[in-house]
C-alpha cells in the first residue's frame, strides 16, 4: 500500500475515533495488525504521537468561542455563582489532576496493557455494556450546562478517567461521558465537559509519550528512541498528510458528535463496541 494512502487511512481513523467513545487506542492496535504496521517502529511512533496532536487542535478551535467566555468570567462565572475553585476552567484542571497522578504511579501498568489485544477487547465489550446501562438508567439529569457543575462531580469523572488509562480500550470519552452521566448530568455537558478535560489531559499525556520517545531513558530497548532518525521530504508529507487528515476529521467529529447527542444517545457506539469487541476476541482466541 502505498504510505500517502496509508497515511490518510490512519489520520482518518484517528480523527474518526479520538473523541467518540470506542477507543482510538484500540483501533489504532487494531489497525497495526491488520496493515501490518509498526507502529512501535521510531518512525510511526513519531507518526502516531503527531496525528494524535493533530486531532487534540480541533477541540480548542471548535470550542474557541466557550473557552473565550470562560476565560473572560473567571473566577465569578457568567451568572455570578462561581468561584476559584468551581469556576468550569477550575474544575476541568481540578479533574485533569486527579487523573494525571494515579495515571502517572501506575505508568508500568498501563504500559503492560498496551501491549495486550486481549485487555482491549474486553475494554471494548465491558465498556459497551456499562455505557448502554448508563444511559438507559440515567435518563433524568440535575446538571443541564457544564456552567452548573459542582466540585464532587469534577473529581468524580477526573478518577473514572483513570480506567481509559489503566485498561487501554475503555476509551477516555466512555469513561468521562458515563461518569458524567452517573453523576446526574445531561448528555450534552456530560460530553462537553469530557471535551474540556481532554485538552489537558491528552497534550500532556502526548508530550509524555513524545518525551518518553526521544528520551527512552535507562532500561530502554534499542528501537525506543526516536532519534537520531533521517527525516526526508517523503517522510515529512506523510507526517503533513497525517496530521491534516486527523485534525480536519476529528472537527468534523466533534461538531457532528455534539449535534448527535443533543437529540439521541450513546447505545449505537454502545453496540459499536461490543460489536467490535466481540469479533476482536473471537479472532484472538481462533487464530492469534
Amino acid at each position: 500500500m502505498s504510505p500517502y494512502l496509508l497515511s490518510i487511512i490512519l489520520g482518518i481513523i484517528e480523527g474518526l475515533t479520538e473523541f467518540l467513545p470506542v477507543s482510538s487506542t484500540a483501533h489504532l492496535r487494531i489497525s497495526e495488525k491488520f496493515l501490518n504496521i509498526r507502529l512501535d517502529d521510531g518512525y510511526w511512533k513519531m507518526y502516531s504521537i503527531v496525528i494524535q496532536l493533530g486531532a487534540i487542535l480541533s477541540l480548542p478551535v471548535y470550542f474557541w468561542h466557550r473557552i473565550i467566555k470562560f476565560v473572560g468570567t473567571f473566577p465569578r462565572g457568567e451568572r455570578g455563582d462561581r468561584n476559584a475553585i468551581t469556576h468550569p476552567l477550575s474544575l476541568t484542571l481540578i479533574a485533569f489532576v486527579v487523573t494525571a497522578i494515579p495515571a502517572y504511579l501506575l505508568h508500568k501498568q498501563i504500559g503492560q496493557n498496551l501491549e495486550s489485544m486481549h485487555v482491549m477487547a474486553w475494554a471494548l465489550v465491558i465498556g459497551g455494556i456499562i455505557m448502554w446501562v448508563v444511559d438507559a438508567i440515567y435518563t433524568h439529569p440535575r446538571t443541564l450546562h457544564m456552567e452548573e457543575m459542582g466540585l464532587l462531580q469534577a473529581v468524580w469523572i477526573g478518577a473514572m478517567q483513570i480506567l481509559s488509562a489503566v485498561f487501554p480500550g475503555t476509551s477516555r470519552s466512555m469513561s468521562t461521558i458515563a461518569a458524567g452521566q452517573v453523576a446526574q448530568m445531561s448528555r450534552p455537558a456530560a460530553l462537553e465537559f469530557s471535551f474540556f478535560l481532554s485538552i489537558p489531559t491528552m497534550i500532556v499525556a502526548t508530550g509524555y509519550e513524545l518525551k518518553k520517545a526521544v528520551f527512552p531513558g535507562h532500561g530502554a530497548k534499542p528501537g525506543d528512541s526516536l532519534g537520531p532518525m533521517a527525516m526526508d521530504l517523503h517522510k515529512w508529507i506523510i507526517l503533513a498528510i497525517g496530521f491534516v487528515v486527523s485534525f480536519i476529521v476529528a472537527l468534523a467529529v466533534v461538531a457532528w458528535f455534539m449535534h448527535w447527542v443533543r437529540r439521541r444517545g450513546f447505545v449505537p457506539f454502545a453496540i459499536y463496541r461490543i460489536l467490535l469487541g466481540g469479533g476482536l476476541l473471537i479472532w484472538l482466541f481462533k487464530w492469534a
